[in-house]
């Protein structure tokens, strides 16, 4: 059976793995580099030169490039994202026709190219295109950003420190929105009285615990 087309105007929780579940990320340039392209590939304009906005980040912990022309030229809106050893999460709005699949294909495309060329591999880096669920309310919506941002309780190191965690926009949502509109959350803080009823619902929430298949599909 073909799955179902993504819909214009709908939210997805879209989800991908290292190939036979292998790592993806080995060093913080390689996050910071994923990170980049998550935020900047919502635009489908040529970008060149990234590992200098990776090293220009490394010093400065911001990007060297104007967000403006992602913005006004985006396919693909950005509202979650956490990034694991061997797999990734993001929540995304489809803003055009086949703006995701595309969002997608050019990042995964992308990264692993860098990857086997920076540790002379070859082949696949991830498992397939990608998994994603349809979201259709905004239980769901919220349910997904919790789990999402818990995500990191798998690593010891960050157990119980998730909101610390440099690799997810849980900080975005709870503080300080570091990547402005680039990161549009506000479907979801929106649905709480402030930040901090947001943090408090992921710290009490049963997502990462119970793993509810009709909400959520776990890589």
């Amino acid at each position: 059976m073909a799955r179902e087309k993504i819909a214009l105007g709908e939210y997805y929780h879209i989800f991908n793995r290292g190939n036979n579940k292998q790592d993806v990320f080995f060093d913080n340039r390689d996050r910071i580099r994923f990170l980049f392209l998550i935020l900047y590939f919502q635009s489908s304009l040529p970008i060149y030169n990234i590992g200098r906005q990776v090293s220009y980040f490394i010093k400065h912990q911001i990007f060297n490039i104007s967000m403006e022309k992602t913005i006004k030229n985006r396919t693909t809106e950005l509202i979650s994202f956490a990034f694991m050893p061997n797999h990734f999460h993001l929540i995304l709005h489809e803003t055009k026709q086949g703006g995701i699949s595309k969002y997608i294909g050019r990042i995964q495309d992308g990264y692993t190219k860098y990857i086997n060329t920076k540790y002379n591999k070859s082949g696949h880096l991830f498992q397939g295109v990608f998994k994603r669920v349809h979201i259709k309310n905004d239980e769901q919506l919220i349910y997904l950003s919790a789990y999402i941002h818990r995500n990191p309780r798998e690593l010891k190191e960050w157990k119980n420190k998730e909101e610390q965690f440099p690799w997810s926009s849980y900080q975005d949502f709870s503080q300080q929105n570091r990547w402005n509109n680039l990161l549009k959350h506000q479907i979801i803080t929106e649905q709480f009285s402030d930040l901090n009823r947001y943090k408090e619902f992921v710290e009490k929430s049963s997502a990462k615990l119970v793993n509810k298949k009709h909400i959520v599909l776990d890589p």
